[in-house]
C-alpha cells in the first residue's frame, strides 16, 4: 500500500542550479563527468537478466556528442531500457547505470537509488522495484556504484563518520562522485534540476541523508530506508524534504544506535547513530516545529500479521521540505515491499510488504 500523506506540502523546487564540485585533492582534472571526461574504457557492471521491461542487457555507453559553439548539450541520447555510463572521478573510474522508461516526458524528474553496504547499482536494482515504479510514473531512475577491493561486487559509500568498510577506510568522495552523476546525466538527458531525488538503503540510505546534506543545492529530498544519519557535522545550505523508513526491530541498523552485528561473513560491525536523532536535527534545519504527529498507521495481516506502520509527521516546516518517518514494528532490515526467503529472514530479520519502499519513495517526492 502506498499511505496518502495528509499535509499538502512538496518536494518539488530548486532555486539555484547546480553547483560544479571542486576538483579532487589528488586529480587536478575535473571532478564533472562532462563530455571530456567520460572514461569510456572504464569498467562497468552488467545488469540483472530481466531487469527492463524490453527483457534486454544494458548498452556501455560511449562518449556524448560534443556541443559546438556554444550550443546546449545533446539531449535525451538514452532510449527506453538500462544503460551502463562510465564516469572519471576523482582518478577513479566510476559508473552509473541508468533506467529510461518508454514513456518519458520532458525534463523528467530523477529518482537515484544507492545500494546497501556489500552490494552492487545492478543487485540493487534487480531487486528494489523502483523501475516498475518509474516505468509507470515517468521518471529516470539511476543505480550509481559504490567502491570496493572487487570490481563487481562488495563495494560501499562512504556516507559519514563510521560508515561504510572500503569507502570509509579510503576517504573515497562519493558525495562528488554523485554530483558528477547528476551533472553527467543532465548532460545526456532532458530531466528538471528542480526534481532530483535521492533514495537509498542502510549505508545507501545514509550516503542520501549525506547528499541532502553536502548537497542541498542539487538534491530536492531524499528518503533514506533503514540508514540512520551519520554526520557530526551537518549544515545543508538549503531546506531538503526528508522521509525515513525504518523498523524499531532492525536487526542491524539499530533504530535506538549502538554496535550493530558484523556484516554477514566478516567480523566487521558499524556503529549506528540513533534514529530519531538524525530525523529531529533534519526537522530542525527546515524550520519544522519540535513535535510530530501520528497521522495515518496500518496494521499487518496475513503474511505481515503482527506488522505495524506509522506515519510521523512534523509540522510547520520548510515549503518543499516535508520531514517525515515510517515507522515499521515487526519487521527486519530489509526493503520494505520486497520477499526474501528464509536464508536472509534469518539474518535480516522478518520481511514485509506492509508497505513498499519504492512507492513510498516516489509518493513523498513527487508531491
Amino acid at each position: 500500500m502506498v499511505f496518502v500523506m495528509l499535509v499538502a506540502v512538496s518536494c518539488r523546487g530548486r532555486d539555484e542550479a547546480a553547483s560544479t564540485p571542486d576538483p579532487g585533492p589528488s586529480d587536478p582534472t575535473p571532478t564533472v563527468a562532462t563530455a571530456d571526461t567520460v572514461a569510456t574504457d572504464a569498467p562497468v557492471e552488467t545488469a540483472p537478466s530481466g531487469s527492463t521491461p524490453a527483457e534486454s542487457a544494458p548498452t556501455t555507453t560511449s562518449e556524448p556528442a560534443e556541443p559546438e559553439d556554444g550550443a546546449a548539450p545533446v539531449q535525451n541520447q538514452f532510449g527506453p531500457g538500462d544503460h551502463v555510463v562510465a564516469v572519471r572521478h576523482d582518478g577513479k573510474n566510476r559508473s552509473y547505470i541508468i533506467h529510461v522508461p518508454e514513456a518519458l516526458p520532458a525534463n523528467a524528474a530523477v529518482m537515484m537509488a544507492l545500494h546497501g553496504g556489500g552490494g552492487t547499482g545492478e543487485q540493487f536494482q534487480e531487486e528494489n522495484g523502483l523501475d516498475a515504479v518509474a516505468d509507470r510514473e515517468g521518471f529516470i531512475a539511476i543505480y550509481p556504484e559504490g567502491s570496493g577491493v572487487l570490481p563487481d561486487r562488495l563495494h560501499t559509500w562512504n556516507s559519514g563518520d563510521a560508515c561504510c568498510g572500503f569507502a570509509t577506510d579510503r576517504d573515497i568522495d562519493d558525495v562528488g562522485f554523485l554530483r558528477a552523476v547528476i551533472e553527467d546525466l543532465q548532460f545526456r538527458m532532458s530531466v528538471d534540476p528542480d526534481r532530483v531525488y535521492v533514495t537509498g538503503h542502510s549505508n545507501g540510505g545514509m550516503m542520501a541523508y549525506r547528499m541532502g546534506a553536502e548537497a542541498s543545492d542539487v538534491v530536492a529530498a531524499v528518503i533514506s530506508i533503514g540508514g540512520a544519519m551519520d554526520l557530526a557535522e551537518f549544515a545543508p545550505s538549503e531546506p531538503v524534504g526528508v522521509l525515513h523508513i525504518h523498523s524499531v526491530d532492525d536487526p542491524r541498523a539499530l533504530y535506538d544506535g549502538g554496535e550493530g552485528p558484523p556484516f554477514p561473513l566478516t567480523d566487521r560491525t558499524v556503529f549506528h547513530e540513533p534514529v530519531m536523532e538524525g530525523i529531529e536535527r533534519w526537522a530542525e534545519a527546515n524550520g519544522c516545529g519540535p513535535d510530530s504527529t501520528v497521522e495515518q498507521v496500518a496494521e499487518g495481516t496475513g503474511e505481515n500479521d503482527g506488522q505495524l506502520a506509522e506515519l510521523l509527521v512534523w509540522q510547520n516546516c520548510a515549503a518543499s521540505a516535508p520531514v517525515e518517518h515510517l515507522r515499521l514494528s515487526g519487521t527486519g532490515h530489509g526493503w520494505p515491499g520486497v520477499t526474501v526467503g528464509r536464508f536472509w529472514q534469518e539474518r535480516m530479520g522478518p520481511a514485509t510488504t506492509l508497505v513498499n519502499a519504492s512507492e513510498e519513495a516516489w509518493a513523498f517526492a513527487n508531491r
